[in-house]
């Protein structure tokens, strides 16, 4: 079929995208290379189809499809949503993706180069023509205006073949394939999908999951994106696939994406009615229980599926505070020991299976068997001094320093007041201060992994901050002491004023673990509410001090953290996903955390068709070398990953002003 009669399919309706199909994601280097290709009338693939009824088709956005059968594109939709949009002028009514990837399109006359729209290298040069305007004034009209040129007459005849060609790309015929019958229902043409796209756009499990449920109920997306829009006003960046996860165990008990199979539309709506209300529920419980009331401190997310389900087995709420506390114990520890970390499916499953009498007043042995599943892991559930040896904020320890700082009556040195969330306001953000001074330390030889140890952070409000600044903790904590008595160790911070002189950090550190493993017990006893069986160590016991792993990594600071946030801002701007901030990546075949990347885009900046990228700012050898090992492409600067976005992904040649 040739390309304009496609095209105009599009336009009657009689073509279209499935809905299952994902968004565009191709970049101008993919555009570009398609239209070089059918310039040199070169093989570009065939296209496939799947043939159905229009009313029982679900497909993308708000087009209206004509009546009889339509053509559901499922493979070639990058392609010909590309040429649409170059040929029309405009994206088809399906689209859903970067416009600027096929906007702006030129083709020079003289050496027969494509290349997006650069003013310092087009502006006033003739010989760069707008495919797009060649495309819809037609050969005809361009070429009177190459008459008109001078400089053009000796070789004026090479230029109109060229104009010619260009516009005969619409003429070109593209094989199509035609996937027909009444047994190919959505999972047959899904399967079929994902076998041609086994090496682009492959769909998830969750992907699967979300177009058998779109094809009962087309709306499932929109409603779906407007609570995950909700949660990300609040604070929380959560994806598709995790909502989905937690409809997935509310409504069937498991992890698999599998056990939605046999579930109808109608339980799919009122499972995420009902879904909304439990991570609400849960939200607001770990923010005023904990204090951990926003995305970087949340942790452990996959959690909050298996937690859904528990709450909607107990009719919705916890009926008392010795289970909600227990609950919550649990919940703690799977943050502090990466439970979801590596297999996320088959762990969460294990779990699901544990608390399956939970609605039948089992509570408590419910929450014992999932005690006991961490156990299997970790034999002592109790926290040592070397927990808290480990740096950066992207540790798994620094929201239990957040969520000790919360919820243990901790006070601010310079007013004396708690840093409650109660006090502070709901999602108000405390500020991560630095104890000694990095300036300080680096200048007395303390190396990166030293001066952003755990032990040596705690929470200030923005005020004490910037009151207390870069000064020296020998001059500062005195002063406060006075100020505010009491306030000082109520962060758990030495009060040996020997400890407080910079040439002894490495003791401050060490005191100040005992202090915080000491007090995070305490806490995590009162969460278990003494029912949950306690290990007893015998006295005379030999403990081995269990040696914490180091994981390198991670965003020192709240001034390094806000640009992160602005970069990926400035990269969600430009239609492309947001990248996840303090990413662990994890060894896939030991599930242990390899590093903590600053800010990292797992699937890559275009889905499914990119390599994993992340940015790495004043990361060392170790976290570069493992990035490189988990397949990302890394930047260790701003101003390069962006230039690797506008010029790779989006190709654009005008650099604009730097904004963040």
């Amino acid at each position: 079929m040739k390309i304009e009669t496609i095209l105009d399919q599009i336009d009657l309706g009689s073509m279209a995208l499935p809905e299952f199909q994902r968004g565009y994601v191709w970049n101008r280097d993919q555009v570009r290379g398609l239209m070089y290709s059918l310039y040199r009338k070169h093989p570009v693939g065939s296209l496939l189809v799947w043939v159905t009824k229009a009313e029982s088709a679900t497909s993308r956005g708000d087009q209206e499809l004509t009546p009889g059968t339509v053509k559901l594109l499922l493979d070639g939709q990058q392609r010909i949503t590309s040429l649409y949009g170059i040929v029309r002028g405009q994206p088809p009514k399906f689209f859903d993706g970067n416009v600027q990837a096929f906007t702006g399109l030129y083709f020079n006359l003289e050496d027969e180069t494509f290349e997006f729209y650069s003013p310092t290298k087009m502006k006033d040069d003739p010989r760069w023509l707008s495919v797009t305007e060649v495309m819809c004034d037609g050969a005809g009209k361009t070429m009177q205006k190459l008459l008109q040129v001078p400089e053009f007459q000796a070789d004026i005849s090479t230029y109109l073949n060229r104009v010619n060609a260009i516009e005969n790309i619409k003429a070109i015929d593209l094989h199509m394939e035609e996937v027909t019958g009444e047994d190919k229902t959505v999972d047959v043409v899904v399967d079929i999908f994902n076998r041609v796209n086994s090496g682009g756009t492959k769909l998830s499990k969750g992907d699967l999951t979300l177009a058998k449920i779109c094809a009962e109920w087309p709306d499932a997306r929109d409603e779906m994106k407007q609570r995950l829009t909700k949660w990300q006003k609040a604070g929380y960046q959560f994806k598709l696939d995790w909502l989905l996860r937690n409809i997935n165990a509310v409504v069937t008990g498991e992890a698999l994406f599998t056990a939605m199979r046999n579930v109808d539309a109608k339980e799919v709506r009122d499972g995420l009615d009902t879904t909304e209300k439990v991570i609400d529920r849960l939200l607001n419980l770990i923010a005023s229980r904990l204090g951990l009331d926003h995305d970087r401190v949340l942790g452990s997310r996959y959690a909050i599926p298996l937690m859904s389900r528990y709450l909607v087995q107990r009719g919705g709420k916890l009926p008392n505070q010795q289970e909600r506390d227990q609950l919550l114990y649990w919940y703690v520890h799977t943050i502090l020991w990466g439970r979801y970390s590596g297999s996320t499916e088959s762990k969460l499953n294990t779990d699901l299976e544990a608390i399956e009498d939970a609605s039948t007043n089992d509570s408590a042995g419910a929450l014992k068997r999932l005690i006991e599943n961490l156990r299997q892991e970790r034999a002592n559930l109790a926290l040592h001094e070397s927990d808290f040896s480990g740096s950066s904020k992207g540790n798994r320890f620094y929201p239990m320093l957040y969520m000790m700082t919360r919820v243990l009556h901790a006070r601010d040195w310079g007013t004396g007041d708690e840093l409650t969330n109660h006090l502070l306001g709901h999602l108000s953000r405390l500020e991560v201060h630095h104890i000694f001074p990095k300036a300080l330390l680096y200048a007395h030889g303390y190396k990166k992994r030293q001066v952003n140890a755990i032990a040596n952070f705690t929470f200030l409000t923005q005020e004490t901050n910037l009151e207390v600044s870069k000064k020296d903790p020998g001059l500062y904590i005195p002063a406060y002491e006075e100020r505010t008595p009491g306030a000082i160790a109520t962060h758990w911070i030495p009060m040996d004023p020997e400890l407080w002189k910079v040439e002894h950090y490495l003791d401050f550190l060490k005191e100040r673990r005992k202090l915080l493993a000491k007090a995070a017990n305490d806490f995590l006893e009162r969460l278990s509410a003494g029912s949950m069986p306690t290990v007893i160590e015998p006295e005379d016991a030999n403990f081995v001090e269990r040696a914490a792993a180091y994981v390198p990594g991670g965003i020192d600071d709240d001034e390094e953290e806000e640009r992160l946030v602005r970069f990926n801002a400035w990269v969600q701007k430009r239609g492309l996903p947001i990248g996840e901030l303090a990413y662990e990546l994890i060894d896939e075949e030991t599930g242990k955390p390899m590093a903590v990347l600053d800010l990292a885009w797992p699937d890559g900046l275009q889905e499914g068709l990119s390599q994993p990228v992340c940015l790495l700012i004043g990361e060392g050898e170790d976290v570069e070398e493992a990035a490189s090992q988990g397949g990302y492409r890394f930047f260790s600067s701003v101003n390069s990953f962006r230039k690797y976005v506008r010029e790779v992904v989006l190709a654009e040649a005008e650099l604009e002003e730097a904004d963040a």
